[in-house]
């Protein structure tokens, strides 16, 4: 692993995998805190990236994957000198639903003029300061940014404990 640069280069913080079984958002979640933990954000900034990777992370499991539990979900946490990142992905990146996805909007669902279902992408999106969708090989990816106050760590001015 490398310390964040200036330059934007990242750190690695963590990478791992879950299987696409309903309920293994959560240990996404889990182990995202872990590796969030001392990178500055605050309380209410790791709870909103926790939801979001949860949510995303659900997404990626349900309709890039399938429900399929061989197929994994790989996610990486990552660090810049003013930011934290995760990557989610899944092995849907062959779907041209991912980037036709309709603004939710609550009047018309409840008329029934719009699918009940839909809110994923969007709730995340207003969770994080940053959400890149992109599909590339087969695979879909989601990457979701939160900014930090600044640099963190060894090299930083400020300690998580005191954000």
């Amino acid at each position: 692993m490398t310390a964040p640069q200036a330059d934007g280069t990242a750190e690695v913080l963590a990478t791992f995998a879950v299987a696409s079984e309903p309920g293994n958002e959560r240990i996404a979640l889990r182990a995202v805190a872990t590796a969030a933990a001392d990178c500055g954000l605050s309380a209410d900034q790791l709870e909103r990236l926790k939801t979001a990777v949860a949510e995303a992370t659900m997404n990626a499991i349900e309709h890039g994957n399938d429900n399929r539990p061989e197929v994994p979900v790989e996610i990486a946490v990552l660090r810049t000198v003013d930011a934290v990142a995760v990557t989610i992905t899944d092995r849907g990146g062959d779907r041209a639903e991912h980037g036709n996805k309709e603004i939710p909007d609550l009047e018309l669902k409840l008329r029934g003029e719009q699918r009940p279902r839909g809110w994923g992408l969007f709730l995340v999106q207003s969770m994080v300061d940053d959400m890149e969708v992109s599909t590339h090989d087969g695979l879909h990816t989601v990457r979701l940014t939160m900014r930090t106050d600044g640099p963190v760590g060894p090299e930083g001015d400020h300690d998580a404990e005191q954000l």
